[in-house]
């Protein structure tokens, strides 16, 4: 592929989708053309999976079944959008990837974590990130305990939360080349800095 691959990890509410626009924003000046995306949803068929995995009425999903969902969102973005624009040689900034899923449903939920990688390398034709930014909240309080309507999954139990984190940090340690754990700091910027400064030495190698 011309193009690179930079996908963002973490908790609930850590801030990835606003990091991730930032990078966006930075690489743009910079001259690389480059889209954000978000997993699941994106496509058509991924907002509408999106939705249904989200909905927090919908109470009687399976572990199976929400495992399956994500990777047929994953599946559908990978051959509509990402797999087009690495071709086309543009970065592509993706808002959680497979690594969510084998962190949430494995770590989390307790699924086999050998099925789900063998079943993500099928839903993403093999595709893996360039560089994973990991975002850590460390001891803070991630903002999805604060006072505001929560979905089908951040209604979870802080101990589930606690093994996705756990989780994370496993993957991190599993994967050090391209999973790289930057701490959240109160400061967005801060973080951003330190972001921009991995990327540039990880992806574009300044």
């Amino acid at each position: 592929m011309k193009g690179k691959f930079i996908t963002f990890e973490g908790p609930e509410k850590s801030g990835k989708s606003t990091q991730a626009k930032l990078l966006k924003k930075y690489l743009s000046a910079k001259g690389f053309p480059c889209i954000f995306i978000r997993e699941p949803g994106t496509t058509s068929l991924g907002e509408k999976i999106r939705k249904m995995l989200l909905d927090k009425k919908n109470t009687h999903i399976s572990h199976a079944t929400e495992m399956l969902l994500y990777m047929a969102a994953r599946s559908q973005i990978v051959e509509e959008t990402i797999l087009p624009a690495l071709k086309k040689g543009k970065i592509v900034i993706c808002d959680r990837f497979l690594d969510s899923t084998v962190v949430y449903q494995g770590y989390g939920l307790g699924m086999d974590i050998g099925l789900i990688n063998k079943i993500g390398k099928f839903a993403t034709s093999g595709i893996n990130p360039n560089v994973t930014i990991l975002l850590d909240l460390g001891n803070k309080e991630s903002l999805f305990k604060q006072n505001h309507i929560k979905d089908r999954i951040e209604l979870r139990s802080e101990h589930y939360h606690n093994k996705v984190r756990r989780g994370y940090l496993t993957l991190a340690k599993k994967y050090p080349q391209r999973i790289k754990v930057v701490r959240v700091r109160d400061n967005v910027f801060s973080t951003q800095t330190e972001i921009r400064d991995i990327i540039d030495k990880c992806l574009l190698k300044k």
